[in-house]
């Protein structure tokens, strides 16, 4: 097909997508939640009959102790090269729903933009391969696997098992991971390196019991100012990570103007950034802890007592060319030698993500830039990316003949994991262009 006709076959279908994408949202496929188990799998249930409604010629949910994914073949033409379309269907937690503009699940248009959780992270990937699947009538140019992990969103914990098991049918030539954000949407993106993830809990306790606060405060430290101090310790006076042995890297020179971050965080007035070393380096090369969330009584519920017990979870991003699991080791021991007065420290650490330094100058991002110049007008910038997908590092390591590419339809005002999370429809479509055109051209790879 040509690019006149395969741009005329996109602009067709781009309303049925955006339904079909109202459609998949309105499941709350939120893999960090028991209760949702039952949603992730009937989203990928879904996801199925589509991808056979298109004429793959197989199209399964595979499991292997953990969440569902979903595995469909297109076979190659003779000679052709295969391609695997990855993104995940799996979301966050909705947050407090009250603050949210619209219900997270009821996907609403306003400004152009699309919103509702997963409408950015990552439900717009699964359907950016889907619609370039249709342009092409279920018989691309090339061959395709598609593969659509369900639990992305707590760090692929059994994904390893899955490529594992399913390494034959998984193979392919480029690895096309659709996850990604833009530097904005005038300049379509080609994500070069990832920071990797981990996390833990820490639990703190200084007594057995609680007492009252005024006839034993002042002796006996409580677990949420015990907690507190410790937490402090992660970073130094700058807001730079403080934990011995996590490493930092130079990043690319690349300007992010600070009055544009503001923007785009939302950062008030007064808040002054952390850290040192340039915009890029503290987002893309460097690690960062931050504490998502604390367990200990609220202040309904409080009364004159000194706490006996606080937990935190705490979130390290690691930086592309460190270890994750040796970072979140370093984490864990920086934890239990500061913990103040004594105190008694239990730490649980969860998952673990790699992070990803992704060669950008193979035939297939080539190919990527050719399709991004042609729909955008303009090259795409080579940056990287402060999240994380394990995914990437467990492709490159069991396939690694193979070229990865990580995209998406993203940008920075996506407000990815947030409340009132939105996708720009204008990017999503130039994306979607941008793929599609992408599988002609690796026709020739």
């Amino acid at each position: 097909m040509t690019n006149t006709e395969l741009t005329d076959r996109v602009e067709e279908l781009l309303p049925q997508l955006v339904t079909d994408l109202t459609e998949l949202i309105a499941i709350p496929s939120i893999s960090s939640v028991p209760e949702h188990a039952t949603d992730v799998r009937k989203a990928q249930e879904k996801i199925v009959s589509w991808l056979l409604e298109i004429g793959a010629a197989d199209a399964q949910i595979v499991q292997e102790g953990g969440q569902p994914a979903v595995i469909a073949h297109f076979p190659a033409p003779p000679g052709k090269p295969t391609v695997l379309l990855y993104a995940h269907s799996d979301v966050q937690p909705f947050g407090e729903i009250s603050d949210w503009s619209s219900a997270p699940t009821h996907a609403v248009i306003r400004n152009g933009r699309l919103y509702a959780r997963g409408s950015a992270d990552d439900k717009n990937g699964v359907m950016a391969h889907i619609a370039a699947l249709r342009a092409f009538n279920g018989k691309p140019p090339v061959g395709v696997t598609v593969f659509i992990e369900g639990e992305e969103e707590i760090g692929s914990p059994t994904v390893a098992q899955i490529l594992n098991k399913h390494r034959d049918v998984l193979a392919a030539d480029v690895f096309v991971i659709s996850d990604a954000s833009n530097w904005d949407s005038d300049h379509p993106t080609i994500t070069n390196t990832l920071r990797g993830i981990g996390e833990c809990v820490v639990t703190v306790r200084t007594l057995d019991h609680g007492v009252h606060s005024g006839e034993f405060g002042g002796v006996v430290p409580d677990a949420l100012t015990t907690l507190c101090r410790l937490l402090a310790t992660l970073h130094d006076e700058q807001g730079n990570v403080a934990v011995a042995g996590i490493k930092r890297f130079p990043a690319p020179d690349l300007e992010y103007p600070t009055d544009r971050l503001a923007e785009e965080t939302g950062k008030l007035p007064a808040t002054t950034w952390i850290g040192t070393g340039s915009v890029v380096e503290r987002l893309w090369t460097s690690p960062s802890i931050s504490v998502l969330g604390i367990d200990t009584t609220n202040i309904a519920q409080a009364s004159n007592t000194l706490i006996p017990q606080a937990s935190a979870k705490i979130g390290l991003r690691v930086a592309p060319g460190d270890d994750a699991a040796a970072a979140l080791q370093h984490l864990v021991s920086h934890l239990e030698a500061h913990v103040p007065w004594g105190a008694q420290i239990e730490i649980t650490a969860l998952n673990s993500g790699e992070p990803s330094i992704i060669a950008t100058d193979g035939s297939a991002a080539q190919a990527m830039r050719e399709a991004m110049t042609e729909v955008w007008g303009s090259p795409p910038v080579l940056m990287g990316m402060g999240g994380s997908i394990p995914m990437i590092k467990l492709f490159q390591e069991t396939f690694p003949a193979a070229e990865v590419l990580c995209v998406g339809s993203c940008d920075a005002t996506s407000r990815i994991h947030g409340v009132n999370e939105s996708l720009d429809l204008e990017l999503f479509r130039k994306y979607v262009l941008a793929q599609t055109l992408l599988l002609e051209k690796l026709k020739a790879l």
